[in-house]
């Protein structure tokens, strides 16, 4: 699959994304209830970045640096977030282990969770999920194009991946990130990556049928 740049909203074009959002919302009583509309507080901290386990993953991804209009609200459950095949597939491995730092819901109202045996070298996978704001992460995206990384647009969001061979062991290491509506999922991983596992975050985030706002 040949990635393509993924195109910037102009300023012009996201003062046109907040207008519509706010004129699609469903009246009080009828259809389904409408979803309140969440922000990312300016002054909250920079929320700690995953890993970055080797020059292949690429840097942390932008930082807020503002309020973000978003119509989905940030999960506070690691284990929820999961669907059925990763939940199983990590039964028997340690969740937010605290030799792994900060974890769960963060004040800036982010999710850290991190499945890793802190005895292992390798087997782990962890995932942040926050609010980022549209333009910032599209030009992180477009240069992670430049070290490899297969970009495309499933879901109704955009999405970055890529796998590489461990610098010190025999297993694959890999970063896979997903935006939409405002939020970005960012997961790295080494030697432990459930079949489905980005896939069942994104379900659980946005249940099918659940409305997107335009790119």
């Amino acid at each position: 699959m040949t990635s393509r740049a993924l195109p910037r909203l102009a300023p012009a074009a996201l003062l046109v994304a907040v207008a519509l959002l706010a004129g699609c919302a469903p009246e009080p009583g009828t259809g389904a209830a409408a979803t309140p509309e969440a922000t990312a507080p300016s002054d909250a901290p920079a929320p700690t970045p995953a890993m970055t386990v080797s020059a292949e993953a690429g840097g942390p991804p932008p930082a807020a640096s503002g309020s973000v209009v978003s119509t989905t609200v940030l999960p506070r459950d690691c284990a929820g977030i999961l669907g059925a095949p990763a939940r199983a597939a990590l039964t028997a491995v340690p969740l937010n282990d605290p030799s792994f730092g900060e974890s769960g819901t963060r004040p800036d109202g982010s999710l850290r969770c991190v499945w890793a045996d802190p005895a292992a070298d390798t087997a782990k996978i962890e995932t942040t999920i926050a609010y980022a704001e549209r333009n910032p992460v599209i030009d992180f995206f477009n240069e992670l194009t430049g070290i490899g990384f297969t970009c495309y647009e499933p879901a109704g969001g955009v999405r970055c991946e890529k796998t590489w061979q461990n610098a010190r062991y025999p297993v694959t290491d890999g970063r896979t990130l997903f935006f939409r509506d405002g939020v970005l999922i960012d997961t790295q991983f080494s030697h432990l990556a459930p079949e489905g596992y980005t896939t069942g975050i994104i379900a659980s985030l946005w249940p099918a049928g659940a409305a997107t706002p335009a790119p």
